[in-house]
């Protein structure tokens, strides 16, 4: 996509060497999130570079994000926004089905085994903002910011890739106490409970991130792509499986290794 394009998204996306940074750039609404949006999430994701090591997902302003757009919820835009909430609902199952798949595809490819996503989060990440950042690797946390899973509160559910995350980070009867009640849960406990990977006062942002990215960038790339993709799917693996694909790894490792000694 084009940067106008992806501005008229609510979105700018910068490269620089090996980072790439996603910011959701709609302050004067806390940067909420529409479907157009999520479908410019999802064609960045199909076109990092694949020398891009780290992949930083940031919102402008004062805020990460606050959830879904509302006004997406109004009828009277159903009319003229195809891309409205209420839109959607005149569709047939299977179509509202198909269409918020490739909503969800704006999140999923946080988790390409390539790099390592890092959301910084201050102020509100609320609803889909929460579940932006839980998309993520690791999150590097403002002291102000708040979480909150507000769908269950609007008679919805969380459907942009945010449950299974969360119930792996910090567990089933925790999840679903921060989901049923759609409380906000602050910097510390977020730290407390594994939400966040570090909490910092604002203004230090900045200054964690970089020293976060540069320990990231500082082990060889093959190494830490390997070991990204057995830590996702271990959860989902027997022992033996998981095993197995350690020892797979460590053969494609020792090759490449191999093949850099040899050639200097």
């Amino acid at each position: 996509m084009t940067p106008e394009e992806l501005a008229e998204a609510g979105l700018r996306y910068d490269v620089r060497g090996a980072v790439a940074t996603v910011t959701l750039s709609r302050p004067e609404v806390r940067n909420a999130q529409t479907p157009t949006m999520w479908r410019a999430l999802a064609a960045i994701g199909d076109d990092v570079p694949d020398d891009v090591r780290v992949v930083v997902v940031r919102g402008e302003g004062q805020s990460f994000s606050a959830g879904l757009d509302r006004s997406m919820l109004d009828p009277a835009r159903a009319g003229d926004d195809p891309e409205s909430v209420v839109a959607l609902l005149a569709r047939d199952d299977q179509e509202i089905t198909e269409t918020v798949d490739r909503f969800q595809q704006g999140f999923t490819w946080l988790r390409d085994p390539r790099f390592v996503s890092i959301a910084v989060v201050q102020g509100h990440a609320i609803g889909a903002g929460f579940q932006l950042a839980l998309s993520c690797d690791l999150r590097v946390v403002g002291e102000d910011a708040g979480f909150c899973m507000k769908e269950p509160a609007l008679g919805l559910v969380p459907d942009l890739t945010g449950t299974k995350p969360l119930v792996e980070i910090v567990g089933y009867a925790r999840a679903l106490e921060i989901c049923a009640t759609a409380r906000t849960v602050g910097a510390a406990e977020a730290l407390e409970i594994g939400l966040a990977t570090v909490v910092c006062p604002v203004a230090e942002l900045d200054v964690v991130l970089s020293d976060l990215v540069g320990a990231l960038t500082a082990s060889p790339a093959g190494a830490v792509r390997e070991t990204k993709g057995l830590l996702l799917a271990a959860s989902g693996r027997s022992l033996d499986e998981q095993r197995r694909h350690e020892r797979e790894a460590q053969v494609r490792r020792f090759r490449e290794l191999a093949a850099l000694l040899a050639g200097s």
